[in-house]
């Protein structure tokens, strides 16, 4: 998820916490009371067993622990953000995904304790920095080894979105502030380098590939195809003779990340294409880049289906409300998924929401322009909400209608209410004192990392107004 599970920026538009966590040590979600949970199972394979078998999820499922665990004979992967997954060769180790900057060097020492062979091959699933931001650690590790450096396989796409990394770097930086700035550092959740965004030490691509392209490593063989989802460079891999599908962000343990607000395009339907294409192959092995990997081809296939059906019925939905005419606003709030289907633990909507999705399927097919005509050239919002204060009665009126509103639970006016209030009297600390009050509520009332990341970046900016 990156940075771009982060993101485009990296989610890393990256992986995604468990209630504010990945290791699960946040405090519970105030809508759903759930207690804290703690890791008690050290096999990630024998828990996806348990919980896909039962249906519940009582330990974390995205774990940032820097262990390693042996999956099978040659197999490998260190539980990180995000996780390597390695394979041993007769020439060495194949690695997908490196791991970020912060996370780097603990997740190549954790590799280490599994195998000291060279790192042969790093495949880059996509260019998020969360995946390729700790190849300066697997580069130092070799030269301190007196290893060759690995190469480095990536999609044709990838040079292109490092240099949009360097040319928006601040931009970038900010964007993942706000996503992951609502939960506490001790989540493992560092984003990017120290001094860049795309960390300066980050492994060029030495071969890209195109559609598909077939791989040999030490009698390993690694059928490459890309397919767009989470992003435009994105690589899956199917080993055969051992069944193993490395599928970096397309399964990741949370909803898919595929209408992230601040980030760029994603592509839902190829998306639900590719997962598509992973079930027909009846794999042993799924192993995403966050979250647990899922043995059994029962299990591989459920989780496979369960991913690619609700973004088909968002695609699916979305666009015929389109061809009938319906307006952004229509769509948004009528386009849901069952209650059924997000709260499986391989489907929660603690990362990316569906309600995004629905955002991002509107702007691949029909644009920015939402069909309110007073959107397409706005006035300035100071000047709107000044005007609505006027006729309101004052800026304070707005306000204060607002925390009414948002004591009886209707967050999504008050919301609305209370940036009226601000933009009219931006510097007032008591307008700007009840709007921090506000998002700091609706941040403890939401369950995506994303929503809870930009609410409380609000209320922290009103913060610095009062103080």
């Amino acid at each position: 998820m990156t940075a771009g599970h982060a993101p485009d920026s990296g989610s890393s538009d990256g992986g995604s916490p468990d209630h504010g966590s990945p290791s699960g040590e946040g405090r519970a979600d105030a809508t759903s009371r759930r207690p804290r949970r703690r890791i008690r199972t050290t096999d990630p394979a024998e828990l996806a067993v348990r919980i896909l078998d039962t249906g519940d999820a009582d330990e974390p499922t995205n774990r940032v622990i820097q262990q390693v665990s042996e999956l099978d004979d040659d197999l490998a992967i260190v539980e990180s953000f995000s996780h390597i997954v390695a394979v041993r060769t007769d020439e060495g180790l194949v690695c997908f995904d490196t791991s970020g900057a912060a996370t780097g060097a603990d997740a190549v020492a954790a590799l280490r304790r599994w195998s000291t062979d060279p790192v042969h091959t790093v495949v880059y699933t996509h260019g998020h920095v969360d995946h390729v931001g700790g190849s300066g650690a697997l580069a130092a590790d070799a030269d301190e080894r007196g290893h060759r450096r690995p190469a480095v396989v990536a999609h044709e796409a990838l040079p292109d979105r490092f240099a949009r990394y360097r040319a928006t770097n601040d931009w970038n930086v900010r964007i993942n502030q706000r996503q992951f700035g609502g939960i506490s550092p001790d989540a493992g959740l560092g984003i990017g380098g120290l001094g860049s965004f795309l960390p300066d030490d980050t492994l060029e691509p030495t071969m890209t590939v195109a559609d598909e392209h077939r791989l040999e490593v030490g009698g390993l063989e690694i059928a490459l195809r890309h397919d767009r989802g989470e992003t435009d460079d994105h690589l899956w891999a199917w080993l055969p003779e051992r069944r193993i599908l490395c599928v970096g962000d397309f399964v990741t343990w949370v909803f898919p990340n595929c209408g992230n607000p601040q980030k760029v395009q994603r592509y839902p339907a190829e998306w639900a294409a590719a997962l598509r294409a992973m079930a027909a192959l009846d794999a042993e092995w799924l192993i995403g880049a966050h979250g647990l990997p899922v043995r059994g081809r029962e299990r591989v296939r459920r989780v496979l289906d369960d991913l690619a059906s609700a973004l088909e019925h968002l695609v699916t939905t979305t666009v015929t409300l389109m061809n009938e005419g319906a307006s952004l606003d229509e769509v948004v709030h009528s386009v849901t998924l069952p209650d059924e289907v997000t709260t499986r633990p391989w489907m929660r909507p603690i990362y990316d929401e569906p309600e995004f999705v629905v955002r991002n399927i509107w702007r691949l097919y029909g644009g920015w322009w939402d069909l309110d005509p007073a959107h397409l050239k706005p006035a300035p919002a100071a000047r709107l909400a000044a005007e609505i204060a006027r006729l309101a009665g004052g800026a304070d009126v707005l306000a204060e209608r607002a925390r009414e509103l948002a004591e009886s639970g209707d967050f999504r006016l008050a919301c609305h209410l209370v940036e009226f209030a601000a933009n009219a009297e931006p510097e007032s600390r008591v307008i700007h004192g009840t709007r921090a009050e506000i998002y700091q509520a609706r941040r403890d009332r939401e369950a995506s990392l994303m929503s809870k990341g930009i609410y409380a970046w609000a209320a922290n900016t009103s913060r610095a107004v009062v103080e």
